[in-house]
């Protein structure tokens, strides 16, 4: 850890926080990450109180967004939930948006009313029509996709829009047309898809053939330009850093602090960068958090988080990103969890996600470009 001395250090504040009202899912997907789905937690009204008070505090000084997560939040119930957004009224000088990410089997008319009366985003966990969703099982192996769809259908009859988070697991072309029209049609206004990894409690799958990979991406930038009806998760991120090429920000762009993206778990516990790692303890570095919300302001948890040694191995890594790779410009150092769950290390450069999700896919644009 004392070959490079990190230039780049952590933001003190994060204008996107992740949430875990409960670790709970009524579902058991075959790919899932999550090592305590199958536990039936709810997060305290103290833990939620400090939690609103860390984004008052951040929503003074910027924009925020808060991301309920991990396992499915509907679990808690409508009228829980409603209690706990309920702690955030009177934030900061900046808006605080919601968001919660759903695999819609609960959805219901009262969900529907707090969607609408609370003016929260939906995002759906879905991975396409038919057989392409059975992975997404419940506890009794049932599958889960008449369920979402049902729910799906009840945000397009309130005229709530939806975004979708699918998982693929075979990349191709023919594949990228059929996700995009399938979602298109369903009305998703964007769409963000991830290609199954080693992430967690899920080994992954047979790596994917790199040329399937480059098409999915080309096929989608295709879609994506001759339709135009649905935005791309991942592909709108790609224009979004080309258009900073093109425009001369690109220095600007990393030499700023990185966001740390932090995760605050059911019981309080931080984890200030890469969410996917809460719940995960390791022997060498512990359990990923660097205190307890109840215990230290959010604010402060976040400011004082690179004093923590595995913190710290984040950072290296992404200065060893910054100093090796002609892609860090783009994803800015990659993903703490990718890195660690791949290899074990954080200070590493090169993950399975890295490779698939940005340097594949700014290949299958270029290789889009040269089509056209």
């Amino acid at each position: 850890m004392n070959e490079f001395r990190p230039a780049m250090r952590l933001a003190a504040t994060a204008p996107l926080l992740f949430v875990q009202p409960t670790p709970l899912c009524n579902l058991d997907c075959s790919y899932c990450y999550l090592p305590h789905r199958a536990v039936a937690r709810v997060m305290p009204l103290e833990v939620v109180d400090a939690v609103a008070e860390g984004v008052r505090v951040w929503a003074e000084l910027h924009p925020v967004r808060v991301i309920w997560h991990g396992g499915e939040p509907l679990t808690i119930g409508s009228a829980r939930f409603a209690k706990l957004l309920d702690r955030f009224s009177g934030h900061g000088k900046y808006p605080v948006r919601h968001m919660v990410q759903t695999n819609a089997t609960l959805i219901g008319d009262a969900w529907c009313d707090v969607f609408q009366n609370e003016a929260v985003d939906v995002s759906v966990s879905i991975d396409g029509p038919d057989e392409r969703n059975e992975e997404r099982k419940d506890r009794r192996g049932a599958d889960s996709s008449e369920r979402a769809l049902r729910g799906i259908e009840l945000l397009r009859r309130r005229r709530i829009p939806f975004s979708a988070i699918a998982v693929v697991s075979a990349p191709s072309a023919t594949l990228a047309r059929e996700l995009y029209t399938w979602f298109a049609d369903l009305g998703c206004r964007s769409l963000g898809l991830n290609l199954v990894e080693r992430k967690g409690v899920c080994s992954g799958r047979e790596a994917v053939d790199e040329e399937n990979v480059v098409e999915f991406w080309s096929e989608l930038i295709s879609c994506r330009k001759s339709d135009g009806r649905m935005g791309l998760r991942d592909i709108d991120h790609a224009l979004r850093y080309l258009r900073d090429e093109l425009d001369g920000r690109v220095p600007e762009r990393t030499s700023l602090p990185r966001s740390p993206v932090p995760m605050v778990t059911w019981n309080g516990d931080v984890v200030p960068i890469g969410p996917e790692l809460a719940g995960f303890t390791d022997p060498g570095y512990g359990d990923f958090t660097v205190g307890n919300v109840t215990d230290s302001s959010l604010a402060q948890l976040v400011e004082r988080a690179t004093e923590v040694p595995w913190v710290g191995e984040v950072v290296e890594g992404i200065e060893r990103c910054r100093a090796t790779c002609d892609h860090f410009a783009y994803c800015l150092g990659g993903d703490a969890s990718n890195k660690y769950f791949e290899s074990g290390r954080f200070d590493v450069t090169d993950t399975e996600h890295c490779r698939n999700s940005n340097k594949l896919l700014m290949k299958g644009l270029f290789r889009y470009v040269e089509r056209e």
